[in-house]
């Protein structure tokens, strides 16, 4: 009864406050919090609170007193963004109106990347000292370390940046020779075709555009990877049926979501009669009695806690059916912080599945593998008949960048990707039960070992 009227109460508080009324609202709310212990009503009545309130300390008291009964109030957590800066008023989005793409191109901030000594050329150099190095004089300049910090969904979700993907091509200014060169939407790094000087789209100036947060640096060169690449094919005894590229290097985006929340599901439960144990379907299967019974089932009401950490999915499709598989063998904890300094004389790709998008992946793939593993810790005689994701949350995530080395082999009829893990060197391929006649003999000229030795000894 109480709660009946603490929540006609909450109702009254809602309309005033909609309607203007930031008095009578107040009262009404405050008179809802004294009176009832329902956490829901609790919660919705301080974020309301929070929005008739006009001293800032007191609203964001109001606010942090919603999320105390409730962690996952999702308009809480975005006016406290706005209250702590973190997130712009002019950013959020119209959830019932998208904005527009704009058609054609469109100018991007880019940094350059030259050496302050003699003014060459600056690369990073894949050797595991983390720096970059001058083509000409062999200055270095140390990167960042550190672990890669994670964003939080819900401030990202309230603006065009967790909906946006590139839709244009980029025209960039190069602050070395002045010309102006257009980069592909699917890159964000390169080289100026005119003074070779390299450059990186700076996404953190970008409205539509998330930057990455973490990276994994690669590990070793082209001629490392040309090693991996011809063993790869020694050993699954491939034969390509002509000359195939030198591997590329370059970074491939990787959305990793942090889920929380909890796993809500009904179960039946056999009861068991003493001195007779019953399965689900009511045969005996253990005690004295013997006999058949008509066992009472009852449902039961429970839930699972979720907590995943760093859940991933290919923010690319291009490459995504091998890269997939080639994403467990990345060690993701050694993340480290993305410094666009990485990327000199790096191309890498940038997202083309949005953040909003791969967050429902993720959302989905982590229920599953719930749902397969949540029966696993009843007892025989309790089965599922119902489950929801209702509670599961997107807690945080992060963009991330990892290398590989990428090339084509002409194989079958047709050219097959070949990726080389970046960071261990592990190869993967999309070429599945298919091999040359291991009895063949390997041409002596013109193959791919011979193309690609004579490489290694130049």
């Amino acid at each position: 009864m109480i709660e009946d009227y603490s929540k006609e109460l909450l109702r009254n508080g809602i309309i005033d406050a909609k309607s203007g009324s930031k008095d009578s609202a107040r009262r009404y709310l405050d008179r809802a919090i004294y009176m009832t212990t329902s956490y829901e009503i609790l919660s919705e009545a301080w974020f309301w609170m929070g929005e008739v309130l006009t001293d800032p300390t007191e609203r964001k008291k109001a606010y942090e007193n919603c999320l105390s009964h409730d962690l996952r109030h999702t308009r809480a957590k975005r006016a406290l963004a706005i209250l702590d800066g973190k997130l712009k008023e002019d950013e959020l989005i119209d959830p019932n109106k998208m904005p527009a793409v704009e058609d054609g191109t469109r100018h991007a901030d880019a940094k350059r990347f030259m050496c302050p000594k003699c003014g060459g050329r600056m690369s990073f150099a894949p050797d595991g000292s983390n720096a970059l190095v001058c083509d000409y004089c062999t200055r270095s300049q140390a990167l960042t370390s550190g672990t890669a910090d994670e964003k939080d969904f819900v401030i990202a979700m309230a603006t065009m940046k967790g909906h946006g993907k590139p839709l244009q091509e980029q025209v960039f200014h190069c602050n070395g020779c002045g010309a102006e060169f257009i980069l592909p939407p699917n890159q964000i790094s390169s080289s100026c075709a005119y003074c070779n000087s390299p450059h990186v789209v700076n996404l953190e100036t970008a409205k539509d555009l998330l930057a990455p947060d973490g990276i994994i640096p690669h590990a070793f060169d082209q001629k490392k990877a040309i090693q991996l690449l011809i063993k790869w094919v020694k050993n699954n005894k491939i034969k390509p049926e002509k000359q195939v590229d030198l591997p590329r290097g370059l970074y491939l985006p990787l959305w990793t979501f942090d889920v929380g929340g909890v796993v809500e599901y009904t179960v039946e439960v056999v009861e068991q009669e003493e001195g007779d144990v019953f399965d689900y379907f009511g045969e005996v299967v253990g005690g004295t009695g013997g006999r058949k019974r008509q066992p009472k089932i009852s449902r039961v009401t429970d839930s699972h806690p979720v907590l995943v950490d760093d859940f991933p999915l290919p923010a690319s499709r291009k490459p995504s059916s091998v890269f997939v598989r080639l994403i467990p063998t990345f060690e993701l904890r050694t993340l480290k912080p993305y410094d666009p300094r990485f990327l000199a004389s790096w191309p890498a790709e940038i997202y083309d599945v949005s953040m909003a998008s791969a967050s429902l992946d993720a959302r989905s793939q982590v229920y599953k593998k719930y749902q397969r593993e949540i029966p696993y810790t009843f007892g025989m005689n309790k089965r599922i008949v119902h489950s929801t994701s209702a509670n599961m949350t997107i807690e945080s995530f992060k963009l991330n960048l990892l290398p590989v080395w990428m090339t084509e082999i002409p194989f079958d009829g047709r050219e097959h990707l070949v990726l080389i893990n970046g960071q261990n060197g592990v190869v993967f391929s999309d070429i599945t039960g298919k091999t040359s006649n291991p009895n063949e003999e390997q041409e002596e000229k013109g193959g791919l070992l011979d193309f690609l030795s004579d490489l290694l000894n130049d």
